[in-house]
């Protein structure tokens, strides 16, 4: 009898620790970690993200970049933290809806080893093209990667990118056929865009902006509305209905968090993504707010890992 109060008052002690935990958090700094180098899409949301959160709760939350093994790293060194609210991972759907289907032997797995707290933004991607081609239209794209299969080029940052991804399901939906050109980043790719090497790119709108801008490329479709390009048409109104091809940048942390202290993480993020300061900045980077619950989440990451995965494997789609 001793022995079972004993057990019970463990039991009670911790109950109230961790609810004193979740009530005092953050009660220290916060680590964000970001499994990609500087300057990313990833980095540039998690950076944005961790100065609202410090300027809202009055606590820092600290930037970790962790690059490498396609974002392995990063996302394994959160899996193995500790599941106090005190590591966050925020990353790409590259790393949660493609590579669990991409890589065979991926170091952690995604519903196994985290907890998803919300899907912060999606990132529209653009169809561009090289002016010196005279494609205006994705129709005029298409209509051509069909009367002249293979002929024009396009480049991504290699195969498995749901930039590489995209181009491939607008290929399957419409009969073209494209040549790829990969490259180590979208930098290379971007310069050799520029200069004609490549003809086209599906690629995000806030890294091909200036040069739509400055007239250097021609937007022919883009994935979601954006008001960056309000004139230009998405796939679906260009006549590419059904694909879905985007970038999104979401927040997850340790499996083991309290289902508590998850839901006021998210709370936080969604109280976060409502103010008009970080709005304005998320526009000027071409990021659409989403911050969905945690449900939410989790539900339309089980879809995207269905649709991503399932197009890679009903296609053969091998990492190079």
């Amino acid at each position: 009898m001793k022995y079972v109060k004993a057990c019970m008052a463990m039991l009670l002690a911790a109950g109230a620790g961790v609810a004193a935990a979740q009530g005092e958090w953050p009660g220290k700094p916060v680590t964000v970690v970001v499994p990609s180098s500087p300057g990313g899409g990833t980095d540039t949301y998690g950076r944005l993200l961790a100065q609202q959160l410090t300027e809202q709760l009055k606590q820092s939350f600290v930037v970790d970049n962790k690059p490498g093994a396609s974002g392995a790293i990063g996302a394994t060194f959160v899996a193995k933290a500790p599941p106090d609210g005190y590591t966050l991972l925020v990353a790409s759907n590259s790393s949660l809806g493609i590579n669990p289907a991409l890589y065979k032997s991926l170091s952690y797995d995604v519903f196994r080893d985290f907890a998803p707290v919300t899907r912060g933004v999606i990132a529209p991607m653009v169809v561009v093209a090289n002016p010196a081609t005279g494609l205006k239209t994705l129709r005029e794209l298409l209509e051509r990667g069909k009367r002249e299969p293979g002929t024009l080029f396009y480049g991504t940052a290699g195969v498995g990118s749901p930039l590489y991804i995209g181009v491939r399901m607008m290929e399957t939906a419409s009969g073209a056929q494209f040549s790829h050109v990969p490259y180590k980043g979208v930098g290379p790719a971007y310069q050799d865009l520029l200069g004609g090497r490549v003809q086209f790119m599906l690629t995000d709108l806030a890294s091909v902006r200036q040069y739509v801008d400055a007239g250097k490329v021609s937007a022919l479709a883009i994935t979601d509305k954006s008001s960056l390009l309000p004139k230009v048409p998405t796939l679906a109104e260009a006549g590419l209905p059904g694909i879905k091809a985007f970038t999104s940048f979401s927040v997850m942390v340790p499996a083991k968090t309290p289902p508590a202290l998850v839901q006021r993480i998210a709370g936080e993020i969604q109280k976060a993504m409502k103010d008009p300061g970080l709005v304005q900045r998320l526009e000027q980077q071409a990021l659409l707010p989403v911050a969905d619950t945690p449900a939410q989440f989790a539900a339309s990451l089980k879809e995207e890992q269905q649709n991503w995965g399932g197009f890679i494997k009903q296609n053969n789609i091998q990492p190079e």
